[in-house]
């Protein structure tokens, strides 16, 4: 009897742990974010190659290349592609 008890149990607490669904992060099909490094870039091709850059004050915006996001002081990083509308 005391071990019908234990395979009980343990069956329930199989199927508690089965039926949880583990979450979806909500940035999960974006590029991952590259930060921008020191010493920034001073002089950039002329390639258009779209990133969108995350602002250090908040809010992104578009450039027509990585190199030239990260020139920009205000950007701490970017995601290749352009900006979602």
């Amino acid at each position: 009897m005391r071990h019908a008890w234990v395979i009980t149990l343990l069956l329930i607490a199989g199927c508690g742990s089965a039926s949880q669904q583990p979450q979806a992060n909500a940035d999960a099909g974006a590029p991952p974010l590259i930060a921008c490094t020191d010493p920034r870039p001073e002089v950039c091709t002329m390639q258009y190659a779209p990133a969108c850059a995350e602002l250090a004050g908040g809010g992104s915006r578009e450039y027509a290349s990585a190199c030239n996001a990260c020139s920009d002081p205000a950007v701490s990083g970017y995601r290749m592609g352009s900006c979602p509308q």
